[in-house]
């Protein structure tokens, strides 16, 4: 997989990820990033430190969502992230973005995406 970088600034989300019990911090992307929408295990730098991360790259079908964003949940970490200077590099795309049926089969799929990343980071 060609390296993929998306930096920004964290914007204010939704907090849906918050609510799975899995916080994002949530990026605009860039029109020339033209990776494919899906969930990826990634790596997170944040103040000059980095963190193994999951990230979302997509729309989030099973919310109604529209706009294309990245959403990162960063393992290990703690503290405000909004209004900070953000890089994330896509690592492995692990599996394709799709809507649920319910926000439950949606938070459950989650777990299993991260207990898979921290085996195989």
């Amino acid at each position: 997989m060609e390296r993929i970088l998306i930096e920004g600034v964290v914007e204010h989300g939704r907090r849906l990820g918050r609510e799975l019990g899995f916080p994002t911090a949530n990026l605009a992307v860039p029109e020339t990033v033209t990776a494919a929408d899906g969930v990826y295990r990634s790596r997170a730098e944040v103040g000059g430190r980095t963190y193994d991360a999951m990230s979302n790259l997509g729309r989030n079908p099973s919310v109604g969502g529209v706009e294309r964003r990245l959403e990162t949940h960063i393992f290990d970490f703690g503290g405000e992230l909004y209004g900070r200077l953000l890089r994330v590099e896509l690592l492995e795309k692990i599996r394709d973005e799709r809507k649920f049926a319910t926000v439950e089969e949606l938070r459950e799929q989650i777990a299993r995406d991260k207990e898979y990343i921290l085996k195989n980071r």
